[in-house]
This record gives structure tokens, sequence and C-alpha cells, in this order.
């Protein structure tokens, strides 16, 4: 099932697996499996299928997971991270990095232009803010490196990019 904002031509089809993700979004792997579990985010192109099997993340499922890192680490409850990965995924007409969510610590808003995110700072409703485009530029960054390492042999590219 392919969803607008999920992996283009530049990023690979055959999918992230746990630790790689872990390690991009700077997550422990317990709370990804937790998170796949409940369905908060579950890998789109690969299910566990038992014990030992291999979960693989696309790059959309790695952009929805740092978003729900940095919801969280701004103090958002889950239960309203829960809604606004939701929205992201089922109700959202464009692509991720277009949109910026915005927080007045109880509920997120999603702005989907500029004017949008003007409106609602005027109303009072911002307290921060997450330009998931930023979010989404980073990560292929962080892709890219992986991939020439990767095509280079050198094992977990990633984290020797990043002196690991």
């Amino acid at each position: 099932m392919a969803r607008r904002g999920d992996a283009n031509d530049e990023t690979p089809r055959e999918g992230f697996r746990g630790p790689t993700v872990c390690r991009t979004v700077g997550i422990t792997y317990r709370q990804l499996d937790y998170w796949a579990r409940t369905g908060l985010v579950e890998p789109s192109i690969k299910s566990a299928e038992g014990s030992g099997s291999q979960r693989l993340y696309s790059f959309a499922d790695v952009v929805h997971l740092k978003i729900i890192k940095n919801l969280l680490n701004a103090g958002i409850s889950l239960q309203q991270t829960r809604k606004a990965i939701d929205y992201l995924r089922t109700e959202l007409n464009q692509p991720l990095e277009d949109v910026t969510l915005l927080s007045d610590g109880t509920t997120i808003y999603a702005a989907r232009s500029r004017d949008e995110v003007v409106d609602l700072l005027a109303q009072g409703q911002g307290v921060f803010g997450i330009a998931v485009g930023k979010v989404y530029e980073e990560l292929q960054g962080q892709v890219a490196e992986l991939r020439v390492g990767q095509e280079r042999g050198t094992g977990d590219a990633l984290a020797k990019a990043r002196g690991g």
C-alpha cells in the first residue's frame, strides 16, 4: 500500500532493519518493538513473522518514528502523539516534508502552508513546532551516508559516519 510521503526514487525499497532504525532515530530497540506491537508505527515493508525474523521499515516509517521521538521529547503525551501520527498516515493528502506540526502542549496541529503556521501562531496556538521537512531532509542525509557505507562494504556505515 503506497502512501504519499513514502519512499521515493532516492530511498531503497528493501527497507531498514530495526537496529539501523533505532540508531538513526535515536530510540531503543525496546521502544521500537513496543511501538510496532501496539500499532503506533508498524513496519510497512515487512512485519516480524515470529522469533528471529526481521522487520523492515520504509523511509516514511523512519520519518514517522523521528517525529514521534521529537513529540515525546517535547512533552506531548503518547495518546496525542498517536493521533498526530494517525493523521499523518491516513488523512494527510500531501508529502510529509510540506507539513509543520505545532502544539500548544495539549493539542497537535498540522499546518500545511506557511499561512497556516502564521494563523495558528497568531491565535496563540503554538508553543513549539516540528518542521517535518527538516526531519525529512536530515533523515535523507543519514540514509545517503548509510548507503555510501554499504556500497563500500564498511558494515555499520551510519554509526561510523557519526563517529560511533
